[in-house]
């Protein structure tokens, strides 16, 4: 028995709303369309005319990075944060995928739940200012049971929070699953981790939400990611795109887990890509895994919405 005095809220009484009613800022038709080779090799001429100087320097080399990695089989994992789904650029992730230039992917929570609101519905990203004062606020329906559905039943099948969200979807076939880097990666058997802090992400304010379930899948997804950073060694490349916090702590955690366990870890490449320099990508992506060894950190600052795809055109026109 608890000695407080206070007992926690009880979520049964949370008020929902249909996810199709929400207004929201992002629609799957504003979505990026991934380049053909024809198209590829021409924006190559636009990253050759770039100067060979500070970013655009190591754009270039994170680009081969990526190219010399596929070549040599070695593991290729994109970290994604929120944003990144929301500013339409699934498809072009999903389109490396396909082409071998991403082998995994790893997510924070936000991530999971925008990619599966773009593939049930089509749009996402709420308006948080205007909902939050009338207590709506991440009270979407269909979010908060049928990811929190799928958690426990995954959870319940020894699944990862990543497999577990992608498998759902494929059981429902949305109507936008083309659009959706989770159900793209399950059916191609590309795993996806998920890596989520109780309390941080919707979800986890409706009654479904079942603490022990989410603990349990997102543990697996965090010892599951750390066998995936294992292949890192001999010229793998991990990407750190938009997450500021979450996946460069699980980042640097799975790599101290890797050497702890005596495996060799450091001939690989890490980049950051994000709109504002901070300090957990910087220190825990870029610098602390590579130091002392024979690996290179690389920071890159710009919009997603630009950079990635400028980054997806260099490794595809480079081939």
């Amino acid at each position: 028995m608890s000695v407080y005095r206070q007992e926690p809220i009880d979520l049964t009484r949370i008020s929902t709303y249909p996810l199709a009613s929400r207004p929201s800022k992002v629609a799957v038709g504003e979505f990026a369309r991934p380049l053909s080779d024809d198209e590829a090799r021409g924006a190559l001429a636009l990253i050759d005319s770039l100067p060979d100087v500070l970013a655009a320097r190591s754009l270039r080399a994170v680009a081969a990075a990526v190219r010399a990695a596929r070549e040599r089989g070695r593991a290729l994992i994109w970290g994604v944060g929120g944003h990144v789904i929301k500013t339409g650029l699934a498809p072009v992730l999903i389109d490396l995928m396909r082409r071998g230039f991403l082998t995994a992917v790893a997510m924070n929570g936000s991530g999971v739940i925008h990619d599966f609101e773009i593939a049930l519905v089509g749009s996402t990203s709420e308006d948080v200012d205007d909902a939050l004062g009338a207590g709506a606020f991440g009270m979407a329906e269909e979010t908060g049971r049928l990811i929190n559905e799928a958690i426990r039943r995954g959870a319940a099948d020894d699944l990862g929070l990543g497999e577990a969200v992608g498998r759902a979807l494929h059981e429902l076939a949305p109507p936008h699953a083309a659009a959706s880097l989770l159900h793209a990666a399950y059916a191609a058997r590309v795993p996806v981790t998920a890596h989520v802090t109780i309390g941080t992400d919707i979800i986890h304010l409706h009654p479904h939400a079942d603490g022990a379930a989410i603990g349990a899948a997102t543990h697996r997804d965090f010892r599951l990611v750390t066998a995936l950073v294992s292949g890192l060694d001999g010229g793998g490349v991990y990407l750190n795109l938009g997450s500021a916090v979450t996946l460069p702590e699980v980042f640097l955690k799975a790599v101290t887990v890797v050497r702890n366990l005596g495996q060799g870890l450091g001939d690989f490449t890490t980049a950051n890509f994000d709109f504002i320099a901070h300090y957990r990508p910087l220190t825990n992506v870029v610098r602390r895994p590579v130091a002392g060894g024979a690996g290179r950190g690389f920071n890159l600052i710009g919009h997603h919405e630009l950079m990635i795809p400028l980054l997806a055109a260099a490794v595809i026109g480079g081939e």
